[in-house]
Parts: structure tokens; sequence; C-alpha cells
């Protein structure tokens, strides 16, 4: 979801959840940056009123009625047994937030981080995101946009706790401080633990202004901290959405059509039906679903119920054919996203001319945990156990289907295993999915997903092309640069058009990473098509910044050799006017040792890339064996993403990044052949195994501006580093990924 917040209107908020659609009237449209700037200082830093819902300074239930708990507002509880309890508004899918949120409010609660636990929290307005206006997961804003809420929440309940604490000792406040979930008087030696002051903070009224701490005195943001969630997912008792069971509890599989858009003519469940254990079979919109005892039962009815499929307008799409048309349709000039100068004149004039087309496929999410949901539907209410992204979103689609009011509807938001974007569905596919069979269970039901049918499944990142052209000058500096952008919009069709689309068509989402390009060049055009496809597309980890990362970077590194140019050197003059891309540069080259000897055999390539607001460098050193296979040595990234409240946080992410970026770049593409996805499981679609992994060297910049994404900046640099580095070692260009040996073994040998 990354730039999302581009298009986004100052007041205006998404869907809320009674709410299944967003009219689109005239917007004014500001940038991320200056959004969230303008939000704090609205906040002054101080008022919690004016910076967060006035939702979030309540307890979203009243716990506070019972004497033992201490609930200020919708994001902490404090029992009289001591113990902490942190509300946390966004899913944990594995980065880290239900530790750096935790970490963000008790800075200023100052609690004991011992007693300090976190919960899940439930679908209330209370819990929206502070930009988007819904409660959500997504666009590596979590940490940004939580940044002084959860502050300032933490905050209140301190000052509560020491106003509780003072009048019971008939002291001032300003006498007392608190640390470590003790409230204390250094002048009598009077000392009160949070847990004690409870029941009496319980009946003060919240306070509407709280001070925060000057970032000099703190004492837990910006220090490596382990996380909370470790030990509960190494001694099993981690929830998530596959472990629920609920009493009577049954399970399903649906067998969805094998072409997208294709629909059910006919079924017979004859022989599916005298599988033991099978309690039903019955068409839903999404396909014929098997419900039965138990999961095995359900996989093995799926398998003899017969279909007949009506496939649908889809029936003859094959990637290779699509190939040919992107690059056919980027020849021609597309809607214009960006352009500064006079391109076409800079061309014509330029000392020197090169071009080149770059590729990507589709890819799916393949998280480790495959999508499932539970849901027990009554007449009047409805509770639903997923790993979700879109809380929401979610909510307001399963009551739809339910026919009930969203406030009926419950969602227990489970640990995800992995996300990427694809537990973020506009339509809440899986969500509704489940709804329906929920309909024909009649009991609790357990929606799950193989392997195969997440692969399967739609909802890619999509299949890209890009054709460039620049322009060098008489000293082999770029004077022009074009870029044709082709691929799917991933937000046509979805209440986020209205902030992504402007007026002439281009998806903001399909050009990022390209059309805010930092390098100075002065003529500059980049346009983009969108053809419509009926291959379901949506968000991956890094958004558009995963395509045009490799394909700008890729090109810049093209540019470089046909002016003579060394490729460090030519972005630390284009990045001149970009302080602290440069600063990141320079680190990186630093620690990569950029220039110095290496192995034979052995290249060095690298890449920078801006993206969720943050800073990322990367020095990659790899080789090109005999018969093609190529080896990753050691990867060096920098990055500048404002204030660091974990750093061990940090680090991981980055290296998960470069993980997941080297897996696309090496391993994976999803395709299609009469409508069909070829890739059915991981040996068709492979992850990068250990004993392939490189060293990996994560370098934090320090800085005082405020946190940026970290979840998906390290992403995009990797193909482009990679790829440069392939050109380094062996002279040959990779403009397609994932890189094959073929296109290594033949003759691509760069002609610049």
């Amino acid at each position: 979801m990354s730039r999302l917040h581009e298009r986004l209107e100052a007041k205006r908020k998404l869907p809320t959840a009674d709410t299944s659609h967003v009219v689109s009237p005239k917007t004014t449209r500001i940038a991320r940056r200056d959004f969230l700037k303008t939000s704090a200082a609205a906040g002054g830093g101080l008022c919690i009123a004016a910076f967060v819902p006035e939702l979030a300074a309540r307890p979203v239930s009243n716990p506070a009625a019972n004497a033992t708990v201490f609930a200020p507002n919708a994001f902490v509880r404090i029992a009289a047994d001591e113990s902490v309890t942190v509300i946390a508004n966004h899913s944990e899918m594995g980065q880290g937030i239900y530790t750096s949120l935790p970490m963000l409010l008790n800075e200023e609660l100052q609690a004991d981080w011992s007693r300090i636990k976190v919960e899940a929290a439930p679908v209330d307005a209370a819990y929206n995101h502070t930009v988007f206006g819904m409660q959500m997961t997504g666009g590596s804003t979590t940490t940004p946009s939580e940044w002084e809420r959860f502050r300032k929440m933490g905050a209140m309940a301190r000052v509560m706790l020491i106003d509780a604490a003072a009048h019971k000792w008939g002291v001032s406040a300003s006498e007392c401080h608190a640390e470590k979930g003790v409230v204390i008087h250094a002048a009598s030696s009077k000392k009160a633990s949070y847990g004690s002051l409870a029941d009496a903070a319980s009946q003060l009224k919240p306070p509407a202004n709280v001070v925060l701490k000057d970032p000099k005195q703190f004492t837990l943001i910006g220090k490596p901290t382990r996380r909370l969630d470790t030990p509960s997912k190494v001694n099993g008792t981690a929830q998530f959405g596959l472990d629920v069971r609920l009493p009577g509890m049954l399970f399903a599989l649906v067998a969805r059509p094998p072409v997208f858009g294709g629909k059910v003519l006919s079924f017979d469940a004859s022989e599916a039906l005298k599988i033991p254990g099978v309690r039903a079979v019955q068409q839903i919109p999404s396909g014929v679903a098997i419900v039965a005892e138990r999961f095995w039962a359900a996989k093995l009815g799926r398998e003899k119920v017969k279909i007949s499929w009506d496939h649908g307008p889809n029936a003859k799409l094959s990637t290779s054919q699509m190939l040919d048309d992107f690059s056919r349709l980027s020849a021609s000039p597309g809607t214009v996203a960006k352009r500064t100068g006079d391109p076409a004149a800079a061309l014509a004039n330029a000392a020197k001319t090169i071009t080149a087309e770059y590729h990507v496929p589709y890819l799916a999410h393949a998280m480790m945990e495959p999508l499932n949901c539970v849901v027990d539907l009554r007449a009047d209410s409805c509770e639903i156990w997923t790993g979700t992204q879109f809380e929401t979103v979610d909510r307001a689609n399963a009551a739809q289907v339910a026919g009930l009011p969203p406030e009926k509807v419950q969602i227990h938001t489970t640990l995800l295993g992995g996300g990427f974007g694809r537990r973020a569905n506009p339509a809440s596919d899986f969500v509704v999915e489940a709804m329906h069979v929920a309909k024909v269970a009649g009991a609790p039901v357990k929606v799950a997903w193989t392997r195969e049918d997440d692969l399967a499944g739609g909802w890619y990142r999509p299949m890209w092309h890009d054709r460039f052209a620049a322009g060098l000058d008489a000293q082999g500096y770029p004077i022009a640069w074009t870029h044709t952008i082709v691929g799917q919009s991933i937000t046509e069709g979805t209440p986020f058009a209205a902030y992504t689309i402007n007026r002439d068509g281009v998806d903001s989402t399909s050009v990022e990473g390209a059309a805010d390009l930092l390098y100075g060049i002065p003529n500059l055009q980049v346009d983009l098509h969108s053809p419509k496809i009926g291959v379901p597309v949506q968000w991956w980890r890094s958004v558009g910044h995963s395509h045009t990362g490799f394909s700008v970077e890729g090109f810049f590194d093209e540019v470089a050799h046909a002016g003579g140019k060394d490729p460090y050197e030519l972005r630390r003059k284009l990045l001149a006017n970009q302080p602290r891309m440069s600063a990141v540069l320079q680190l990186v080259g630093q620690k990569a040792g950029w220039g110095k000897p290496l192995p034979p055999g052995r290249g060095r390539g690298i890449a920078t890339h801006f993206s969720f607001d943050s800073y990322v460098a990367q020095v990659i050193e790899a080789a090109v064996d005999k018969d093609g296979t190529v080896r990753v040595h050691r990867v060096v990234c920098a990055v500048d993403c404002g204030r660091t409240v974990n750093p061990d946080i940090v680090k991981a992410q980055m290296e998960g990044g470069i993980i997941f970026g080297l897996t696309a770049a090496l391993k994976t593409e999803i395709t299609l052949e009469d409508g069909r996805v070829q890739q059915r499981n991981f040996h068709e679609y492979p992850m990068l195994r250990m004993f392939e992994s490189p060293e990996i060297e994560v370098h934090i910049v320090s800085s005082e501006q405020n946190p940026t994404g970290v979840g998906e900046p390290s992403v995009p640099p990797v193909a482009p580093g990679l790829a440069n580095a392939i050109f380094a070692a062996t002279g040959k260009r990779v403009r397609r990924l994932p890189i094959r040996a073929s296109d290594l073994l033949g003759g691509n040998e760069a002609k610049s």
C-alpha cells in the first residue's frame, strides 16, 4: 500500500465499517510526508484530541468499571497484579510491531518492561489508522503513524497514576515521578506500584493534554530490545489463524475455477459424499465448497467432486503473449505521469543515446501460512478468527454477506504467518468466501487454503514491462531520460482509486519509484499504459517500487557505463541535492569497500532507492558459475529510516526484505498458459534456501527525523544491485526477472 498517502485528502477518510464504497468528490491532495507533518503540528506534540481520533482517549469497553483494572484509554490496561496489557491496533505478521508499539507506549508510561504483554485490538473506530481513517496494517506505516499516538497514550496513563498516588499521599504531583512501574515521592521515600494504584487511577478523568519526553530523555526508544512475541512462538503457544480450534468446528476447502473469472456450470458430488466425514458439498459464489469433519476428509472430497466449468473470457490468457503485447504497447507513448524540461528535444540533440527494455513477471505473495479463516455465524451475530491486515474492510464485507450490522460482527486478529499485502485484500476475498461457506456449514467452520490454492489463487504483484531511452551529453552525463511503463493498476475498481488515480488515469502506485526519481536529470518523462487484464492483482511487498526499483536502477547502471562513468560516482554527482540519500550512498560505499579489488570472477553492483519515505542503498557481490548459476556472496545495506525505535527490528526487516528480494530476482514467477497458472507448489515456485543466502550487513544512519517505513524499503534495490553485480562480473546485462542461466550463457553481452 505504498503511495496511497500521496493521494490522500487532508481531512477525508476511507470507508468505515458501515460504508461499502467511497464517493469521489473534488479532493485536495497533499504529499504523505506533508500530511504526517501537518497532523503532528496540529497536535503540537501535546493535545491528544487534536492528533488522534477522539475515541482513542477512552477505553473501547469499560474495564475500568472493574476496580482491579485501570484502562485510561483504548491502548493500555493495568491490572492489580501489575500486568500491563498493550492493545495493538496493527497486525503482527513478523515485522515486530508487537514489540515496537509497546516500546513507544512504555517510553512514556515507564512501566516494568518485564510485565508487559500484547493483545490484538478488536475492530473499533478508536483503533483507526491515523492517516487512512480505517483499521489496517500496510504500506510500512505502522510505526510512523503511531509515533506520537502511542507515546501520548502511555503519557496519559502515567500522569493519571502519578495523580492518584499524589492524592493518596497528600502531596503535589509535581513532586512525584515514575520508574519501572512504581510511583515515587522522593522527599518522603513513599512508593506505590502501578497495580496498587489501578483502582484509584481509574476514578480520575484522563487529561486533555500531556507533555512528551524530549528525545534526549529516551531510555527505551532506540535501544536493541528483545521481541515480546518470540517466547510464545518458540514454545508453541502463539496463535496463528491455522491454530484456531472451536468446539464443534468443521473444516472446508473450496474448489475454485481453474481460470480467473470462470464459473460453475454443474457439479456431481455423489462420490465426494461417500467419503467418511464429508458433511456437505454446495456451490458458493467462488466455486464449490466441501465441508467435512476434518481437513483431510474435505481435501479428499474436493478431489472427488466432478465439476463442469465455464472458463469465461480469460481461457486463452498467456503470459508469453502478454509479454509481446506489453512490449509493443511500450513503444507508443502512454499517459504522462511526470514531465520536466523537454525530454524529446534533449534526446534529439544528445551526443549519445541508449535504449533498453526491462520485464518482471506476476508474483505470488507465498506467505509461510496459507490463507485461512474461521467463522462462527449465528442468526444475530458473527465471530471471525483470521490473520488480516484489513480489519475495517473485512468486517464491512463480512457483515454485508451475513446481513448483519457491522457492530454485530467481531473479528479476532490472530498472528499472521506472513502477509506482504495479500491479507489486505480490498474485496476481502478469503473472508467473504468463508462467510458463504459458514452459511453452508451451519456450524463454526475453518476454510483453509492449500499451498496449491494459494499460488493459483490470484491477487498477484502485476507483470510489468518498462522501456527506457536516455540521452548523454559530450561528457557522458545524462541530460534526458524517458521511461514508459506498462502494467495493470492495482487500485482501479477499489475504494482506493479515489486517492491513487488522478484525473488523467495515472495510478500513482504504478509509477512510484519512477515519477519521483531523485537523480538530478534535467529532462525527464515518465508515462504509463494500464491495460485491463483478467488476472487479479494487488499490492505486494514494496508495491510499485518492486518493479521500478529493478528497472530504474538497472538502466541507470547502463547509463553510467555508456557514459564511461563509475556507477557509484555518477550517483553521487546526480544526488548532490539529496543529502539524506547521498549520506546513505556514501555509507554503503564505504562499508562495502567500493572500488577495492575482489576475488577473480566476482562482481560488485550498487543500487539506491527511495520508498516509504526511507532511503536505502545496497552493494551486492556476486559471481556466475560456468553453468549459469548465480552465487550471491555479500549484501551490504545502508538505510536512513528516521529515528529508530528498535535497531534489532530494523536490521531484521532489512535482512528479511533482502532475502525476499533475492528470491524474486533468482527464483520466482507466475506464468499462465490457456488461462491457467502453471506453478502449483514450492517445487515450481521455489524460495531461496539457507545455503544460498549471502552474508548480509545492515548499517543504520543515525537520524533525529520522525520514523519512516522499514518493512518494505530494502526490497527494491536488491534485484538491480544483483543485476549490476552480474554485469560487473560477466559483462552481461540482466533485463528480465527471474534471472535465467540461459540469459547469462547466451549472447546478451552489453553493447554500451
